[in-house]
């Protein structure tokens, strides 16, 4: 019973010994990049809150003459949403980390035909804003390459309300 006793205890205190080692190699393998994740935050504080107020958004330009339903419109507007983060992650990842920190806001409006979809294109660009302008495959209520959603942003809510501003929500 003894030697059971020891050989119990031996497996127990070797089990914690290699759970602390574990654990120490862990922490200082994630523990720097959590530390600093935490400082960025802090220090985005500032900028966080005045993204609350609007500073960053992403603005999601629904047409509204293909009579899309509530569903159609949510998955195109996904994946308008998708491809502008991915565009921004690319090519201005502090823009995204502020946009993210701060709620990631996004508001959907309304554009009445393909026409106004294409001159906010233009004016987007030409600010530099990334854009995500998406077409329909045509699988189920509109016609196939139809352009049904464009992505404005994420961006300086000052910059995109200078394209989108006078638009209503959706």
């Amino acid at each position: 019973m003894e030697s059971l006793f020891g050989s119990v205890g031996l497996g127990m205190l070797a089990g914690v010994g290699c759970g602390l080692c574990l654990g120490w190699y862990l922490r200082g393998q994630f523990g720097s990049s959590s530390r600093t994740m935490m400082s960025a935050l802090r220090n985005s504080d500032e900028s966080c809150m005045m993204g609350e107020s609007g500073e960053f958004k992403m603005i999601l330009v629904v047409r509204t003459d293909l009579k899309m339903g509530k569903g159609k419109v949510a998955a195109q507007c996904s994946h308008a949403a998708v491809s502008a983060y991915k565009q921004v992650q690319r090519r201005n990842p502090e823009l995204l980390k502020q946009w993210e920190y701060c709620g990631q806001p996004k508001v959907v409006v309304k554009a009445p035909d393909e026409d106004c979809l294409l001159e906010l294109l233009t004016h987007a660009k030409a600010l530099g804003l990334p854009v995500s302008l998406i077409q329909d495959a045509g699988r189920t209520q509109i016609a196939p390459g139809s352009r049904t959603v464009l992505g404005v942003g994420p961006g300086p809510a000052d910059l995109i309300d200078k394209v989108t501003g006078h638009l209503k929500l959706f």
